[in-house]
């Protein structure tokens, strides 16, 4: 599971609670906060849960940067991270800084709920389909910007894409990865969602499999859709064995939920209308005995 669910000893209740960290992804370090906290909620919100009762930061500053350094980005980092938990309805209430040679930032997730107020991940049944809240790409689209200033990179993949398209690519991407997917955690419950998954370091096909295997009923993924951004699949194919983005073994970060819902309910929820900016959710593929 995404998420680790305890039973409590009165009530009727369950505490869920996640923890996740990283390195920067992004220049900006305001997003980069805000891409942590939306990181470590996701694992919330794929299991259906939309409120969060309390989250924790944890920082590590980096031993190599001056004074001047630390004093302008890690503030940064921080308000970022809160602005996005605030975003969903939560608090930074406390959690650890440290020194360390790395710039890393992450978080610790909690709430107390009901049973009805999750979902667990292992109802999917054979005729369900596989629905993406957000594209994927996000790890070529970070590298690829990354590698402008690396001739010897980017003559691997300057045919394919211009520089215009990588910066695009990257912003959509760093956007993405710092939207919160509280919204498709309601929806999951609007359209009584099987089972579900946030899809991350191991990547579209890593994650699937490992939800296929939960299933109380003998199903099999097939993926035969990828929602992708823009000239990131063409970059992969440029770069050979390097990411594997068609063949599903791309990590990602803060991307997007796999969500199984019946097929009857699959065409109204691709077609919500959806607020500007929120990207469209897509149709990846279907389960079968």
């Amino acid at each position: 599971m995404d998420s680790c669910v305890i039973p409590l000893r009165h009530g009727g209740l369950s505490l869920v609670q996640t923890t996740d960290f990283f390195y920067p992804l992004v220049e900006d370090p305001y997003m980069m906060g805000r891409i942590a906290c939306a990181n470590v909620l996701s694992d919330l919100y794929a299991m259906g849960i939309t409120e969060c009762d309390n989250m924790l930061m944890l920082l590590s500053v980096s031993q190599r940067m001056s004074d001047k350094e630390r004093e302008k980005v890690m503030p940064l980092m921080m308000r970022g991270f809160r602005d996005a938990a605030e975003e969903g309805g939560t608090s930074v209430t406390g959690g650890q800084t440290v020194l360390n040679p790395w710039i890393i930032i992450g978080g610790v997730a909690t709430v107390v709920c009901q049973a009805s107020e999750f979902i667990m991940p292992d109802n999917a049944v054979p005729g369900d389909v596989l629905v993406l809240t957000k594209p994927l790409g996000t790890q070529v689209a970070v590298n690829a910007h990354q590698w402008m200033d690396i001739p010897e990179k980017w003559n691997k993949i300057k045919l394919v894409v211009s520089k215009e398209d990588v910066k695009l690519a990257y912003q959509e991407a760093m956007y993405n990865m710092a939207m919160l997917n509280r919204t498709a955690a309601g929806l999951m419950h609007t359209f009584n969602a099987h089972a579900a998954t946030d899809i991350t370091g191991f990547g579209i096909l890593g994650h699937a499999q490992n939800l296929a295997q939960q299933q109380r009923c003998d199903v099999a993924f097939v993926i035969h859709n990828l929602p992708i951004i823009a000239k990131m699949a063409a970059i992969s194919k440029a770069c050979g064995s390097m990411f594997g983005l068609v063949q599903g073994s791309s990590a990602e970060t803060s991307v997007c939920v796999c969500v199984c819902v019946c097929v009857s309910l699959s065409s109204p929820l691709l077609s919500l209308r959806r607020p500007a900016g929120l990207p469209a959710p897509g149709a990846g593929g279907s389960l079968l005995c």
